[in-house]
Order: C-alpha cells, then structure tokens, then sequence
C-alpha cells in the first residue's frame, strides 16, 4: 500500500472572538474561503486545545503542540527555537533571548508605553544595519547579539539565568512599560546593554530616514522568551517521516530543525502580508516528491491580529485560503491520498490584540484531494462550526496523531 503524503497548514492566529462591527461574527466567518471550507465539507472539523493548562498562550506552544510534541515535556522557551534557525549553536549553560526591536512611546507626562512591538515592521535591511551598530552594545558584556527577520533578532547570555519574569512586547502595546522593564532594572548585565542600545539607536541614520519618513522609530530594545537548549526527539524517530518547514520566522525553522524537519529558505517570505505565498507552496510541493511530510506556516493573520486591525485580519486569511490552501489542494491531486490538516495555531482576537489561550480550530481531510467531494454539508471554516461539530481534542499531540494515524498503523 503506497503511503500517504502528510500536509499541515497554519494560519497563525487566525481564530478569532465575534466583532461587534462584524454583526457578531468572526473575521473567519466573514473572509471567503471557498477552499478552506471545502476541507471542513470533505473531512472533519473541530476545536483542539493547543495551549496546555497553565502555559503562556504562544505560538512557540502551539505550534510545537501541532507537530505532536507535549509542550509541558519539551518546552524550554521560545528563543532557543530561534537560535536554531539562525544556526546558533546553544552550551549547556547558554541562555537565549529573543530580541525584539520596539518602539517606545512617552506621554507629556514622561509615562513610557510600548508604541510597537515591530518598530512599525522594519525592514530586514535597516534592522540589520541596526543591529550592526548594537553590536557595540556587548562590549564587556557575556552577550552576543545576532541578527534575524525584521524585528526579530537574538541574544544568547553565556552563563545566563533563565528565571526572569519577562513579558512578550506584543502582549502589552499601549501599557506603561515601567512594571515590566523592572525585570532588566534588577539584572545589571540586561540593565546595561539594553541602556546602550537605547542610545545608539537614538542617534542611528535609519532611524533618522524613519522619522523623515514618518515611519516608527527602532528606538529600543526588548528582550523575552528566554531559555536553554530543549532536547526533543524527532519526527523521523516517531513515526518514520521526513519533511520540510516551511516559514518566514525563525520560531518555526528551529522547531522544524529540533523536529528533524529540514527548513526551507523561500526569497521573500516576510512573515507580513507581503509574504511569497507562491513561493511557500512551490517549495512544499517540490519538496514532498521525496518527502513524506510538509509543515507550511503563515505569519500575517497573527500579524494582523496583534495590529488590531479588522481589515488587514481579513486579507490575510483570504490571502492564506486563496493562495496557499487552494494552490496545495491542487498540487497535491498529483500525489494521490493525503492527509490535509489545516489549523490556526492559537487564536489572536483583535479585541485584546495578543495570544489567547481558548481552543483553536482545526479541519483534517484523509483521501485523494482528486475527487474533492464534500460530504453533502453547507459549512464554514470558522470558529462556531468547529465548536458545533462536537469534535474536542484535549492536547495538539492527540490532533497530530488523529493526522498521523495511517502512518503509524503503516509502520
């Protein structure tokens, strides 16, 4: 019996609360997703809790949980995922941070508020010239600083601790940042380097271009999701597999490179609304004519959700159906039976603009896409047809082996 091609397909935080504006529905409801839909009609849909009880809802979390592992037994933090992708190579004793450029905001009163979690999306360009000239910042310092994806960029601390109460830059934009930035304060080694960075940053050229511009200024530094090296076994030890990761941020790539998935480099894939959707599904197909197993992963509807912003939220999910979900259900006609699994890794509602911890949603096919016959159902991909299914999964690990079934009664 030929084995099955295994696909799964993330729309990062695309679940969502209903909008009042929206008449009560959903971003979900109200997008079209013809082909998404079609999935849900196909095969079967439903609600999986993906963040375990008690953990921060984020999409280090979620999406580990996708791939079948147990965060509450791998989790280590969200940054040594990301040395991983950038071949950053952690000692036993290393702790890595992920190193978010932000913008700060001061009100006439000198009260300090997170402005942009994203210094308003820089470029990799100009956060690479940026993090160029931070370097200086280490000077004298156990740190190493290494550039990433637009905002997102790393430190590793040789010796550092990891028990700091650190918080997401994304979870808090608008708030004061005096309580949260205690934490760098009471640390003298975090402490310093952060403060320097604050000063080359305010006299730096590209954030001079930005404000002519009248574009957000990269004028600090926020450090979080710290940790050290996990030690997972992976996917191709489990259940026989090979596969690629596909995906614009390096979260994604080093869970893939911890999971034995090979990352895949794709020219223009920015995480952002912009991203080279093409380009993911290209790769994932070309891919999967050796391979077993394609994970492909889409940034912008999370993007757009800790934005706040309806329109934006909307796009991309139809950009997420319309260009990557219906060009891999044509794609994989090629390949006979597949399994099709298509998830929002957590939900990120405009409403409170960040991760939340309520079940997500999830649609799995199992068969020959060829065919495409719906079971007869007029249905939605959305949040309220997920629920209303009865279909409820307790752990991402218990979705992942509902997809992976066939492959572990094949052998």
């Amino acid at each position: 019996m030929t084995k099955p091609k295994y696909v799964i397909l993330v729309g990062d935080g695309m679940g969502d609360y209903p909008v009042a504006s929206l008449g009560g529905r959903t971003p979900l409801e109200v997008a079209h997703t013809p082909f998404m839909s079609m999935v849900a009609q196909m095969g079967e849909i439903g609600t999986v809790q993906t963040i375990p009880l008690g953990m921060e809802p984020g999409s280090d979390i979620a999406n580990m949980a996708l791939l079948g592992y147990d965060p509450a037994v791998y989790h280590t933090g969200r940054a040594p995922l990301e040395a991983a992708s950038l071949g950053v190579s952690l000692g036993p004793n290393d702790t890595a941070f992920r190193c978010n450029l932000v913008n700060l905001e001061r009100d006439a009163d000198g009260t300090e508020r997170m402005g942009d979690y994203s210094a308003g999306h820089i470029s990799t360009a100009e956060a690479h010239e940026l993090i160029d000239a931070l370097q200086h910042a280490c000077e004298g310092l156990p740190l190493r600083l290494y550039p990433g994806v637009s905002y997102r960029h790393l430190v590793v601390w040789k010796g550092g601790p990891t028990a700091l109460e650190t918080t997401p830059p994304h979870d808090i934009i608008g708030q004061p940042t005096e309580s949260y930035a205690e934490v760098y304060e009471k640390t003298d080694i975090l402490r310093t380097f952060m403060t320097r960075c604050r000063h080359i940053l305010a006299d730096h050229p590209v954030n001079g271009r930005r404000r002519d511009a009248g574009l957000r200024e990269a004028n600090a530094v926020w450090l979080w999701g710290q940790g050290r090296a996990p030690s997972m076994p992976t996917l191709q030890d489990l259940f026989g597999i090979r596969g690629v990761m596909i995906s614009a941020v390096d979260l994604l790539k080093g869970l893939g490179i911890y999971a034995g998935l090979t990352p895949l480099h794709v020219p223009g894939a920015t995480g952002y609304l912009d991203t080279n959707y093409a380009g993911k599904v290209s790769a994932a197909l070309e891919a999967l004519q050796d391979m077993d197993f394609a994970f492909v992963h889409v940034e912008a509807p999370d993007e757009a959700g800790h934005e706040g912003s309806l329109t934006k939220k909307v796009q991309a999910i139809e950009d997420f159906d319309g260009k990557i979900v219906g060009p891999m259900l044509d794609g994989l006609a090629r390949y006979g039976r597949c399994h099709l699994l298509i998830a929002a890794d957590h939900l990120t509602p405009l409403s409170v603009r960040t991760h939340v911890a309520d079940p997500s949603l999830f649609a799995l096919f199992k068969g020959n896409v060829q065919d495409r016959v719906p079971k007869g159902r007029d249905m939605v991909f959305c949040e309220a047809a997920a629920r209303e299914s009865g279909l409820h999964l307790d752990s991402g690990t218990a979705l992942f082996h509902r997809f992976m079934d066939e492959r572990r009664r094949l052998g």
